[in-house]
């Protein structure tokens, strides 16, 4: 073995099956050693706040270090970790194949699995993660579901802070009356017969957030598509399950991929590509369904077949070639790159896509938001999670570009927000998607 773990990542299945999982104890044995390691590291220490919370931990203990920090402050590390997975996939020296084998972010996860089979999850966090009935819900009276989640809202929005520890600043995404699936059904673009990748086929999967909250995404993934001669067909049976992922709610989480692969792979045996629209749902798909369910040949096969959006476009690129029609944006554009984006290990995909823009100016940020899903939004999280995004937040605003895009829509409106608390910085209108600003420049709104 190398020093530094030369070798790429190695991911090792969740063993949530096995009782030593839940053991209290080996998980305890499990903290201290990869903690004392991180703490001899350190070089985690800008990535979010777990690793502050653990050194200043350690270093109030003195010359006892690990050994004197007890093991009821350990959820205080725990709780600060928004599972990016970049402290794994950019940092951590030490991750398998090296012989320490840390994976910290799965070690969080261990933990909230054994924290909530003994106490549960709080009612409000849970009520949040229950996407699908929430989008279904919301839908049917979208207007004032949006009224009551405004943040400029002082009646409401204190309310829901009491009730579901949603923090009063945060900003919540908006619903529609009707979802993206409904959309693509009754005004499908029509699929050009001349571009250079026709006779492509690709089952687009919705996302709940693509379905509920943002069909502009959709809409926009679909008319790229169809522009470069590939047949779509929009499927949506359920949420990925990574709502429940970060609660640590396993059982759950596989029970949500078996029955979305159920739905997606008949689409895979007639010829078609999975495509999913927000990278948290890509990553669910490629990579942590296949950890979670290592044995099931199904998620292997359904992981194989499966393409974030952006990745699937300069796919295109360069294997049959776009299609013409793009035209140059009007000034530079700032990519951020979202974390779970990165975790996917696909490379810069956005950037990538936007650069085939003619004439693009194309910057890039690579660090985490610090918005981390439903974790940046509750009352003890958002002020952390504005802390962690401000150099993100900073050097969008450095950079002044006209357009501002970011892979993860959460990240893209916490980005903002960040901005908002800038003294004088221009806010943009609006951040979008990166495939929004690419059928722009076809043209496709």
């Amino acid at each position: 073995m190398r020093e530094g773990s030369l070798e790429a990542p190695v991911r090792h299945p969740l063993d949530w099956g096995n009782p030593d999982f839940y053991d209290e104890e080996k998980l305890d044995k499990e903290l201290r050693r990869v903690f004392d390691i991180c703490h001899g590291c350190r070089r985690c220490f800008n990535l979010c706040d777990s690793f502050p919370r653990l050194f200043d931990l350690i270093d109030a203990a003195g010359d006892a270090e690990m050994e004197g920090v007890p093991s009821s402050e350990f959820g205080k590390v725990v709780d600060a970790c928004t599972l990016c997975d970049l402290c794994f996939m950019t940092k951590c020296p030490y991750v398998p194949p090296h012989e320490w084998a840390l994976d910290f972010p799965h070690l969080m996860l261990r933990y909230r699995a054994v924290h909530l089979r003994k106490e549960g999850a709080p009612i409000g966090a849970t009520q949040l993660t229950k996407t699908d009935r929430n989008g279904t819900l919301a839908s049917l009276a979208a207007p004032i579901a949006n009224w009551a989640s405004d943040r400029g809202n002082r009646l409401t929005r204190p309310l829901l802070e009491t009730v579901a520890g949603v923090h009063r600043d945060a900003d919540l995404p908006k619903f529609h009356g009707k979802t993206f699936a409904k959309r693509a059904k009754e005004a499908p673009p029509e699929v050009s017969a001349n571009a250079p990748a026709r006779g492509r086929k690709v089952a687009l999967y919705a996302t709940c957030f693509v379905n509920y909250n943002n069909p502009a995404i959709g809409e926009a993934a679909l008319g790229v598509l169809a522009r470069n001669g590939v047949a779509c067909e929009v499927v949506y049976p359920e949420c990925c399950g990574m709502p429940q992922l970060e609660q640590g709610d396993l059982p759950k989480v596989a029970a949500k991929a078996k029955n979305v692969a159920r739905a997606l792979l008949p689409y895979v045996e007639r010829g078609y590509d999975i495509v999913a629209l927000v990278p948290s749902c890509a990553l669910m798909l490629k990579f942590e369904w296949p950890l979670i369910l290592p044995d099931d040949p199904d998620i292997k096969r359904l992981s194989q077949a499966s393409f974030d959006i952006s990745e699937y476009v300069v796919d295109i690129a360069k294997r049959e070639g776009l299609a013409p029609g793009l035209t140059p944006l009007d000034g530079g554009v700032t990519v951020h790159l979202a974390c779970h984006a990165r975790a996917q290990n696909m490379g810069p995909k956005a950037a990538e896509m936007l650069r085939l823009v003619p004439n693009a100016q194309v910057a890039v940020v690579e660090r985490c938001s610090g918005h981390g899903g439903s974790w940046g939004v509750m009352v003890e999280n958002f002020e952390i999670a504005i802390k962690v995004g401000k150099p993100v937040a900073q050097q969008v605003a450095k950079l002044k570009r006209p357009h501002v895009v970011s892979e993860c829509p959460l990240a893209a409106s916490h980005i903002l927000q960040g901005m908002e608390r800038l003294d004088g910085v221009d806010v943009p209108g609006e951040a979008l998607h990166p495939i929004q600003l690419f059928a722009r420049a076809y043209g496709i709104e």
